[in-house]
C-alpha cells in the first residue's frame, strides 16, 4: 500500500506518516517498505483513473508490504493506528495460542497412532497364535476321530465274531416271544 492511502486509513496526514517513518527507519527494512522511483510512480499514476486529484508531489511515495503496514501502526500516534496495533497484537496472541493447541493436538494424534500400531501388532500375534492353536486342535481332533473310527471298525469286527446263533429249543422260544 502507498503512504497516502495508509495515511487516510490511519487517520493521519501523509506528511506526518512520512515523518514518523523517517524517525523510525530501523523499524522498516527493505522487505517492510521502500520508496518508489519516479518511473514507478509515473507508471502507477497512469494506471489510476483519479490521479489528477493528487497534484504534484515533491517526494516519491513509500510503498509498504504487509509487515510494513503492521509496523506502521506501531509508530503512528493516531487513534485508529493505536486501535489497529492493539488488534494486530491480539490477533498475534490468538494465532500463537491456536498454534500451541494445534501442536498439542498433533502430539495426541501421534500418541494415538503409536498405540494403534502397538494394538495392531499385538492383534497380529494373537491371531497367529490362535491359528496355530486351531491347527494343533484340528490335528488332535482328526487323530481322535481316526482313533474312534478304528475302534468302531474293530468293535464291528469283534461283534461279528461274537454273534453266534444259539442252538436249542430255548433260544427259539425267546426269539418268537418278541
Amino acid at each position: 500500500m502507498l503512504d497516502f492511502d495508509l495515511a487516510e486509513l490511519y487517520g493521519s496526514e501523509t506528511k506526518r506518516l512520512k515523518e514518523a517513518v523517517r524517525r523510525n527507519l530501523k523499524r522498516f527494512p527493505s522487505d517492510f517498505m521502500f520508496e518508489l522511483t519516479k518511473e514507478e510512480f509515473e507508471s502507477l499514476r497512469s494506471q489510476i483513473a483519479s490521479s489528477n486529484k493528487r497534484g504534484g508531489t515533491r517526494y516519491m511515495p513509500f510503498a509498504f508490504t504487509e509487515q510494513g503496514v503492521a509496523m506502521l501502526s506501531s509508530v503512528l500516534n493516531s487513534e485508529s493506528a493505536i486501535e489497529i496495533n492493539i488488534s494486530i497484537m491480539r490477533a498475534f496472541v490468538t494465532v500463537r495460542q491456536y498454534l500451541s493447541s494445534l501442536n498439542s493436538t498433533t502430539k495426541e494424534i501421534e500418541e494415538l497412532k503409536q498405540r494403534m500400531k502397538m494394538l495392531e501388532e499385538g492383534n497380529e500375534d494373537t491371531i497367529a497364535a490362535v491359528n496355530d492353536l486351531s491347527e494343533d486342535t484340528r490335528k488332535e481332533l482328526d487323530d481322535i476321530y481316526l482313533a474312534l473310527s478304528q475302534l468302531a471298525e474293530k468293535q464291528k469286527h469283534v461283534n461279528k465274531q461274537t454273534e453266534r446263533r444259539p442252538i436249542g429249543f430255548a433260544h427259539y422260544k425267546e426269539n418268537n416271544k418278541k
